[in-house]
């Protein structure tokens, strides 16, 4: 699994703005950790830190409160996930570690990347998340577990059974922060803090942090460190953003038609406004004869895992999806993102172009854009001080 390690040399000149002198630990080796954690990390593939891991990791392991944002792709959650595994007491069977996350499929991964990590620590970390069978949430609480990663209402309905025993937590981390304290997740994320020891550690991460969110964070948590990249650092180095101009809503189709072969040398990611959208496309696509696979929120469970299973496998090569995907997800092979609809958001924009070019590596980001689409391209543009350009013919080379 050596997929990663010296990639991260690429991020180690971002600049931080951090609100005290945070030490940079350039190596895992120099931050003390647990022989078997070490261990872990090194199988991982990984072989030094990235930026934020250099900076973040210490201060989670003391205790500190830490609000950390980095660009997508440079190993945010293996940053949290090696603090978790240093601070879990893996003889005491309790939980120790909540990390809540906006979609099943985030909780689910972090959980997958704990587990490796902590492969020597003999840790019980379990995903709590709904559309999955509640006996089988409690039965995997009953027997105790470490770290439990999950999505708010699950967690919550299972601190509401008393199955979720909060009184050994010392830590609560918020992945994709920004989203968990918008107005859809605040309720729920307030209903699970009060359940919390009041010393719990708090720990945000996020790849944007708007300035709303940033003063929210004083209402629970107490004088965090800030590790904060500069906006104009966040859009990331290794992707080649373009664009499609398109007259008219119905030739995106077309276009798309037109772009698939290039799609299917590498894997893809076609981001929808609605969900109804994405089963329209999906349908038009194929009876078109393309091959795509699609998932968005509506769908069972069972069958949201199953078409993860296969994209993460390379046995589908195109998925069309809504923003559930933008966040987080981290599919190594994902080296194309087009957004056939722009997203309603600057912020979603980095998060979704940042599903290519995971760590460090090569991405190509398509816009299409219609007429009354510029003026919001032009505004990302400005917003984080890119360059978006017309989409060259020779695309399939850059990928």
């Amino acid at each position: 699994m050596a997929r990663r390690g010296l990639l991260t040399d690429d991020l180690s000149h971002v600049e931080f703005e951090t609100s005290e002198d945070v030490e940079v630990m350039s190596t895992f080796d120099s931050m003390h950790l647990k022989e078997d954690l070490i261990r872990g990390i090194y199988s991982y593939g990984f072989e030094r830190p990235s930026a934020i891991q250099q900076r973040a990791i210490k201060p989670m392991i003391k205790g500190r409160d830490v609000i950390a944002q980095a660009q997508s792709g440079t190993g945010k959650t293996a940053t949290f996930s090696i603090a978790m595994l240093q601070i879990v007491d893996t003889q005491l069977r309790e939980s120790q570690v909540l990390c809540l996350s906006p979609t099943r499929e985030l909780a689910v991964q972090i959980q997958k990347v704990v587990l490796a990590l902590g492969d020597y620590l003999n840790v019980q970390c379990h995903a709590c998340i709904g559309g999955t069978n509640i006996g089988e949430d409690i039965r995997k609480l009953d027997f105790g577990q470490h770290i439990v990663s999950g999505t708010p209402g699950r967690v919550f309905d299972m601190i509401r059974r008393k199955t979720l025993r909060t009184r050994n937590i010392k830590t609560l981390v918020l992945d994709e922060a920004d989203e968990m304290l918008n107005k859809g997740f605040k309720e729920q994320i307030y209903d699970v803090y009060r359940f919390l020891p009041p010393a719990t550690q708090v720990i945000l991460i996020s790849a944007t942090l708007p300035h709303e969110i940033l003063e929210m964070t004083n209402k629970f948590m107490t004088d965090p460190i800030r590790i904060l990249v500069k906006r104009d650092e966040l859009t990331l180095e290794g992707i080649k953003q373009f664009f499609v101009a398109v007259e008219r809503e119905e030739w995106k189709f077309d276009t798309l038609c037109d772009l698939y072969d290039t799609l299917t040398i590498t894997q893809a990611v076609i981001f929808c406004s609605t969900k109804r959208k994405v089963d329209w496309l999906t349908e038009k696509m194929r009876e078109s004869n393309f091959t795509v696979s699609s998932m968005h929120g509506d769908m069972p469970q069972k069958e949201r895992d199953t078409i993860m299973k296969e994209f993460r496998a390379g046995q589908t090569r195109v998925l069309i999806t809504t923003d559930i995907w933008a966040r987080g997800i981290d599919v190594q092979q994902v080296s194309l993102v087009i957004n056939y609809d722009l997203p309603n958001n600057r912020e979603l924009y980095i998060h979704r172009i940042g599903r290519s070019g995971r760590f460090g590596r090569k991405g190509v980001a398509i816009n299409f854009v219609k007429s009354d689409d510029i003026r919001i391209l032009r505004d990302i543009e400005q917003y984080y001080s890119t360059q978006i350009d017309e989409m060259p013919m020779n695309v399939a080379d850059l990928i």
